[in-house]
C-alpha cells in the first residue's frame, strides 16, 4: 500500500474503534478514562510536530496544558456559580469577590477563543525570544523544563484565583449540560475523540505541504536553511504554536472530562510523562504519538490500580529499553516488518556454463 492509503486507513480505522468499538464495548467508568487519554494523546500530537519532525525537545508542554485546562476550568467555576456569581472557592480562600480578569471568562466565546489563541500567542512570544538567539538542544530543553516548574509554582502561590495546590474541581455544568448525567459523559467521550482524529489529519497536511518539509530541513540543517535565504526562528516558531495550541484543548477538554484541573497536572512530571509516552510510540510518525500516549496512559493507569508503587520504576525501564534498543519508538517494529516484506526474493545465479551445455545449439 502507498503510504498515503496507509495513513489514511489507520484514520478510518481508528475512527471505527473510538466511535464503534469502544462505545460498545466499555463501561461507562473505562470509557471516561479513553476520554482522559484522548485528551493526553492531543498534547502527544503536537510534541510529535514539534520533536519529531521539528527536532525540539519540548518538556514544557504541561504550560500549554495547563493554560487550557485553567481557562476552561474558569468559565465553568464562573457559569455554575450562575450571572454575577462567585465561584465556591474564592468564598473560602477569598475576599468574596471575583477579580476583573476572571470577568470576561463568563462568556464561552471569549472562553473559547482565549483557549485557542492564548496559549499560541505565548508559545509565539517565548519561541521568537528563543530561537532568535539560537538557543536550541538541551539548553531548550531545560528552559522549557523551568517554564513548567515556574508555571506549577504560581498557580501554588496564588490560591485565592487559583484553588493553589487543590485546584479547581467540583464543577456541574459544561456550556448547559450537567456533567453527572451518563449521556453527556458520553458526549464528551466523542468530542476528544472527534477532535483527536482531527489534530492527526491536521498534522498530516502540515507533514505533507511545503512547510513540513521545510521544518524537517530546520532540523538536520539548520544553518543550511539560513544559507538559503529562510528564517530557521520562524519556521521552528509556527511549529511550537501549533503544539502549544493542540496542548490548550487537549487541557480544556481534560477539565470536564476529569472533572479537576490542578497543579500537579501541568508541573515537570506531566510535562516528562507526555514526551514519554511519544517516544515509546515513535516521534517521527504520525499515529506514534498517539498510540504512546494512550498505551502508556492505560499502562499506567492498569498497573497502578494492582501495583500502586510500582508503576514508576516500569515507566522509567520502558524509557530506557525503548531509547536504547529502539530509538524511533515501538514504530520501529512496523518498519522493519514492511521493509522485510518488501524486499524481493534473491534470484539464483544462472548455472555455470558446461563442457555438455556450452556446446548445446539453442
Amino acid at each position: 500500500m502507498s503510504p498515503r492509503v496507509r495513513v489514511w486507513g489507520g484514520l478510518v480505522l481508528a475512527a471505527v474503534v473510538l466511535f464503534g468499538v469502544a462505545p460498545a464495548l466499555l463501561s461507562d467508568f473505562r470509557l471516561n478514562l479513553l476520554a482522559k487519554f484522548c485528551c493526553l494523546a492531543m498534547v502527544a500530537v503536537g510534541i510529535g510536530l514539534a520533536w519529531g519532525r521539528g527536532g525540539m525537545l519540548v518538556l514544557g508542554q504541561g504550560v500549554f496544558f495547563g493554560l487550557g485546562g485553567y481557562l476552561m476550568a474558569m468559565h465553568l467555576k464562573l457559569s455554575d456559580a450562575g450571572p454575577g456569581g462567585v465561584p465556591d472557592f474564592m468564598l473560602l480562600y477569598g475576599d468574596g469577590t471575583v477579580p476583573g480578569w476572571w470577568e470576561p471568562f463568563r462568556d464561552p466565546v471569549v472562553t473559547i477563543l482565549a483557549i485557542l489563541v492564548l496559549p499560541a500567542l505565548v508559545a509565539t512570544l517565548l519561541g521568537l525570544a528563543v530561537f532568535k538567539r539560537r538557543v536550541r538542544g538541551a539548553y531548550f530543553a531545560i528552559l522549557s523544563q523551568a517554564l513548567a516548574a515556574a508555571f506549577a509554582i504560581l498557580l501554588i502561590g496564588q490560591q485565592k484565583v487559583t484553588g493553589g495546590t487543590n485546584g479547581l474541581n467540583g464543577f456541574q455544568s459544561f456550556f448547559g449540560f450537567t456533567l453527572s448525567d451518563p449521556v453527556n459523559k458520553r458526549m464528551l467521550y466523542f468530542i476528544a475523540a472527534g477532535v483527536l482524529l482531527a489534530m492527526v489529519a491536521i498534522v498530516r497536511l502540515v507533514m505533507n505541504s511545503r512547510y513540513g518539509e521545510l521544518l524537517v530541513a530546520v532540523r538536520d540543517q539548520e544553518n543550511r536553511v539560513r544559507f538559503l535565504g529562510y528564517d530557521p526562528a520562524l519556521v521552528k516558531v509556527v511549529a511550537y504554536a501549533i503544539a502549544a495550541c493542540f496542548a490548550a484543548i487537549g487541557g480544556a477538554l481534560f477539565t470536564p472530562i476529569v472533572g479537576i484541573i490542578s497543579p500537579a497536572d501541568v508541573g515537570v512530571v506531566p510535562s516528562i510523562g507526555f514526551l514519554v509516552g511519544v517516544a515509546i510510540g515513535g516521534r517521527a510518525t504520525l499515529l506514534g504519538p498517539v498510540l504512546g500516549a494512550i498505551g502508556v496512559s492505560w499502562a499506567e493507569t492498569s498497573l497502578s490500580e494492582s501495583f500502586p508503587s510500582f508503576w514508576i520504576y516500569f515507566q522509567g525501564a520502558l524509557f530506557i529499553l525503548v531509547v536504547a534498543f529502539l530509538p524511533n519508538g515501538l514504530a520501529t517494529i512496523g518498519r522493519l516488518f514492511r521493509r522485510r516484506v518488501k524486499e524481493p526474493e534473491p534470484v539464483p545465479d544462472a548455472a555455470p556454463a558446461t563442457l555438455e551445455t556450452a556446446g548445446t545449439p539453442t
